[in-house]
């Protein structure tokens, strides 16, 4: 018989991240779950099986703590199979509005935590040759989105690194393997002032993207028509593309504390 799948997620309190952690719950996976909300992730183990749900309350900014929380996994259960950078923020921000502290925020959690995240795997996982190292990305890093530029910019950084990260881990026996949502229906998304074209649940979206990483799919989109929205955003004149969007609706700035 199989030993259980070993899965550490950042950013699993809420959102892609708990639908994920539920997805591989379901299939008997042993589970590291980090998050700033503790409570949350309380919730979540006290409802699973004892001994398969490990919690880390860590913020994934404190590259230290994660570190720590990870070598608390890897004592306890040993390497994970998988580890899913998922953590990620988004504020609506605008240069010249004193948004300095939101720009670099955003940057912190979406791509140096993700950077983190990997850290404290990556060389154990090349002594094994084993291992799949998962950053979920967004299409929002095809373009930069008016009013999301804190967003976007973080995004496409994931992107560019994962792309690189894939590229050197390839020959070395671990997987890259990076999830670009479209629209998913979590707290992130909820308070949106504009339409979304083809919303998706977060547990669909979840039992998607697990099955892309089992099957260790360099690059996915979900839902799939945003792939298509995407290719066509990316090849779109500069020109068009700023008259098209200089009047689209923008998310909410958070202003400055």
């Amino acid at each position: 018989m199989s030993s259980p799948l070993k899965v550490f997620i950042t950013g699993a309190s809420s959102g892609i991240g708990l639908a994920l952690a539920a997805d591989y719950a379901a299939r008997g996976a042993i589970l590291g779950l980090v998050a700033r909300r503790g409570d949350a992730l309380a919730a979540f183990q006290q409802s699973h099986p004892q001994n398969t749900v490990s919690i880390y309350s860590v913020d994934v900014r404190d590259a230290e703590a994660l570190a720590e929380a990870a070598a608390q996994f890897i004592t306890q259960h040993g390497l994970p199979d998988v580890v899913i950078a998922n953590a990620g923020i988004s504020r609506g921000a605008v240069t010249g509005h004193g948004d300095l502290r939101a720009f670099r925020e955003v940057m912190d959690v979406n791509y140096f935590g993700m950077v983190a995240t990997f850290e404290p795997f990556a060389a154990a996982m090349v002594a094994a040759k084993h291992g799949t190292l998962v950053g979920i990305a967004s299409v929002a890093s095809v373009r930069g989105l008016p009013g999301s530029g804190a967003y976007s910019a973080s995004k496409s950084a994931a992107l560019k690194y994962l792309e690189a990260l894939r590229v050197e881990m390839r020959p070395l026996g671990v997987g890259v393997v990076t999830i670009a949502p479209g629209y998913i229906r979590t707290p992130m998304t909820e308070h949106n002032p504009y339409t979304m074209p083809f919303l998706m649940d977060a547990d669909r979206f979840a039992a998607k993207a697990t099955r892309a990483i089992e099957r260790r799919t360099a690059f996915s989109v979900f839902p799939w028509q945003m792939r298509i929205v995407a290719m066509l955003l990316h090849v779109l004149p500069r020109w068009l593309y700023d008259r098209a969007f200089e009047r689209a609706p923008r998310k909410p700035r958070v202003a400055a504390e």
